[in-house]
């Protein structure tokens, strides 16, 4: 399963550039509808002074590279593959750019993901989750059947799974690949002890549908914070996994066994416990499936990654947020006061408000110190002024954003831009 390199269909992707601009796709001014994606790229318009409206979230072009090959580097010289999470970006173009720095495959987590890869001809999918309905396992039968090249598994964690997809796959071309899933205590999903994995494999192994191609979970959903602890609930994890796929040895029924974990706030612990401690011929292949490295943040992965703001690991450079949020004061109510044209429906605030940095005023763009957003509104952020605050009615602002994955879901196309420049759009399929 691990010879083949992972891709996409060229022609799917292309067709993203020939998109035609419209009022569907807030920010992009009117000077822009009606030319295809690539044509206004090739325009260059500038960010603020060719009609486009705040609020408006970019991508830094320099920081996107930058980490592409900063992630690349690493798993190639920890001995990882990497199979990133497209959750946090639902998008192709930025799956390409993964795979063009050596993605080992693209991870999903539920149907309509998986949906939106095959569209774009997505090779080889890792599916982060049970699979158990139905419908979703018969459409999966007939991708597998139009496409021989098309590789994929996905997590089991009891019995009853395994028969509710034999059940649905009878029909199969060929076997489906499963790895039993690992949970933990106060984690979410996966088995908890090895006697409930065994029970699993051996339902696996007498369906005559399914394949047993390794082991897999989510260390997550076990911590939380950048603490020592954490750090040793996510190692004793991932040596369990270790040890859950040694105990299962007789069971695999591929030539390789993938152990696949590592979101993006613990992969060097995965990492560590991953590529070490196997018997001596064991043929395993350890699979990272962290997302948010691509644009990391200004918040949670920003002190809490590996290759944050605080290096856990060595490496050459440390991740940079790619993520830029802009918006206009639109009052200033009070001294202390300033309310932005930005809201919950524009930028994400699950897991840390947005960070006010610069501000933009008659064509200089300078460093803010010392504003603090304290709430959001669907549409509104509140930002605490300090006394010497320079911003006024008018003026843009320039915000670093938490939690990449809750950003990309809302904006529908995204622009690419290198300094004030629009260069190219990023497309979503959420």
């Amino acid at each position: 399963m691990t010879l083949s390199k992972c891709f996409l269909d060229p022609a799917a992707l292309a067709s993203i550039g020939e998109e035609r601009l419209d009022w569907r796709f807030k920010a992009i001014p009117p000077s822009l509808w009606g030319l295809t994606v690539n044509e206004a790229a090739t325009r260059r318009p500038n960010l603020f002074g060719d009609g486009f409206t705040g609020p408006i979230v970019v991508l830094e072009a320099d920081a996107l590279d930058h980490n592409l090959r900063t992630m690349s580097a690493w798993c190639t010289a920890h001995g990882v593959r990497l199979a990133p999470h497209g959750k946090t970006t639902m998008a192709p173009q930025l799956f390409a750019r993964q795979i063009e720095h050596g993605a080992w495959g693209i991870t999903c987590a539920n149907a309509a993901q998986l949906r939106v890869y095959r569209a774009f001809g997505v090779s080889r999918i890792l599916f982060a989750n049970q699979l158990v309905d139905p419908a979703a396992l018969r459409w999966l039968s007939t991708e597998l059947a139009a496409d021989p090249r098309f590789e994929f598994s996905c997590w089991v964690d009891s019995v009853r799974a395994v028969e509710l997809m034999t059940r649905a796959l009878l029909d199969a071309p060929r076997p489906v690949d499963v790895l039993i899933e690992l949970g933990g205590e106060g984690g979410r999903t996966g088995v908890r002890d090895e006697a409930t994995a065994r029970a699993v494999a051996a339902a696996i192994r007498d369906s005559p549908v399914l394949r047993l191609a390794g082991v897999g979970g989510y260390e997550g959903a076990l911590a939380h914070d950048a603490g020592q602890s954490s750090f040793d609930t996510v190692a004793s994890y991932a040596r369990r996994l270790r040890e859950l796929a040694i105990g299962l040895s007789g069971s695999f029924e591929s030539g390789e066994v993938i152990v696949t974990a590592g979101g993006s706030a613990f992969f060097d612990h995965i990492a560590e416990e991953l590529t070490t401690g196997w018997p001596t011929e064991f043929p395993v292949v350890p699979v990272l499936r962290s997302g948010a490295y691509l644009t990391h943040d200004d918040g949670y992965y920003r002190r809490v990654s590996p290759l944050g703001e605080h290096p856990r690991v060595e490496s050459t450079s440390s991740f940079r947020s790619a993520l830029r949020a802009w918006a206009q004061v639109t009052s200033k109510p009070t001294t202390d006061l300033a309310l932005l044209t930005l809201g919950k429906r524009d930028a994400s605030f699950d897991d840390g408000l947005p960070e006010p940095q610069w501000y933009r005023r008659d064509g200089r763009t300078l460093k803010l110190a010392g504003h603090t957003a304290t709430k959001l509104n669907d549409q509104h952020a509140f930002v605490a002024l300090p006394g010497d605050s320079p911003l006024e009615v008018g003026d843009w602002v320039g915000l670093g954003l938490s939690h990449p994955c809750t950003v990309f879901d809302k904006w529908s196309l995204i622009p690419l831009v290198d300094g004030e420049i629009v260069t190219g759009f990023v497309r979503t399929y959420f």
